[in-house]
């Protein structure tokens, strides 16, 4: 089916990513992913093409455009170039992490942020989940008590993506332990905070060149101009941002359902075996039949629900609904696949390898399925 979401302009912009992941990604994938992380130069590389700025004002560096066709054209285009790892990464920085320091920090913090989030040179991350804290934020831990014209913050997030390489990280924590997620507060960290001090690297099963890391805040001091957005209204500025959060990993998940698809469908026609080619047996062909139907539905959808937001009504039920089911599909269209690349499949070289590693934790982070579903479910019966 044809896809009418895009138009001239976005295919320009279309090209231009693919031509920088041309050039500054897949030369080097391979070692980053050996590595565990992708090097500083990478984001200063995609600062000077443009690619880290595009919703940030034109005054702080960058392209001012409040279409979000062109956030997930950046993060499509990486998963579609066979890194799910660098379109979290870079989804993290350009489609989460921006929106808070566009709509919620002071005309001060932007001026101090923004111009080196477009540059590449200031790599950002947003710190929610805890060791006993995931999908249930309001069980954080992590806690700012008032002191000296701002906070001393103490605790630990973990899961952290962009946690190693970060300049710059949102935390959340308890302002007021007492009225539960109505006492939650937001602040910007700079890395170099006396008291802030990472972990190891956490050394994950797939997306190895999207760094993860252990964060932990020993009386580390806050002033009061890194205060992000209200006092205790931290937990409902995180779910203003929860749609666009869930549309980004939409947005990969559906990329990377189509990836997969495509490598499948070549490698079938040219496997021989049993006498002919296996796209000529027809459990291979049935099997490829649904897995496209599916895919090329949820990217009507997603592609939908993009429209949507582009036009602010993009709901955060519907933006669920994309999540889990995009997400699925994945995890299923990549299991599915390797099963009929079969032994080859396994080995740890091939594209599919790495999509079926990459894509299994695309259910948990951003809201696992079940806690998505129970929150549909509340809303349908409600």
């Amino acid at each position: 089916m044809e896809r009418r979401l895009l138009d001239s302009e976005q295919d320009a912009f279309r090209d231009t990513v693919r031509e920088f992941i041309r050039r500054e990604v897949t030369p080097h994938l391979d070692a980053w992913i050996a590595d565990g992380v992708t090097p500083r130069d990478f984001w200063r590389r995609a600062g000077a093409t443009g690619l880290l700025g595009i919703s940030v004002p034109e005054e702080y560096g960058g392209t001012g455009i409040s279409d979000f066709r062109y956030n997930a054209l950046l993060v499509e285009q990486l998963c579609r170039a066979g890194s799910l790892g660098l379109g979290s990464t870079v989804g993290i920085h350009t489609n989460i992490v921006a929106p808070y320091l566009t709509g919620l920090a002071t005309p001060e913090q932007r001026q101090r942020w923004l111009p080196g989030f477009v540059s590449g040179d200031i790599i950002t991350a947003l710190a929610m989940t805890e060791p006993d804290a995931g999908s249930d934020l309001k069980a954080i831990r992590c806690q700012a008590i008032p002191a000296d014209g701002g906070w001393v913050l103490n605790g630990q997030k973990t899961y952290i993506t962009n946690g190693w390489n970060s300049d710059l990280v949102i935390v959340a924590a308890k302002t007021d332990p007492a009225a539960g997620h109505r006492g939650m507060t937001l602040f910007a960290v700079p890395s170099d905070s006396h008291g802030y001090s990472r972990g190891r690297p956490l050394h994950k099963v797939g997306q190895r060149e999207s760094d993860t890391a252990e964060l932990f805040f020993d009386d580390v001091w806050i002033p009061r101009d890194n205060l992000l957005g209200e006092v205790n209204r931290g937990f409902y500025h995180l779910m203003e941002g929860l749609a666009q959060e869930r549309l980004s990993v939409s947005v990969m998940a559906v990329a990377c359902c189509e990836s997969i698809l495509e490598s499948t469908t070549t490698y079938v026609r040219e496997r021989q075996a049993f006498g002919g080619r296996l796209a000529d047996l027809q459990h291979i062909r049935m099997t490829l039949a649904t897995l496209a139907t599916e895919t090329d539905i949820a990217r009507v959808y997603v592609d939908r629900c993009i429209e949507e937001h582009n036009a602010g009504a993009l709901s955060a039920l519907d933006a669920a609904k994309a999540k889990w089911w995009t997400t699925e599909l994945q995890r299923r269209v990549a299991d599915e696949c390797l099963q009929l690349h079969g032994g080859y499949g396994y080995m740890e070289e091939t594209t599919i390898s790495r999509a079926w590693r990459d894509g299994r934790i695309q259910t948990v982070y951003a809201g696992s399925t079940e806690t998505l579903k129970d929150y549909i479910g509340r809303q349908l019966t409600s």
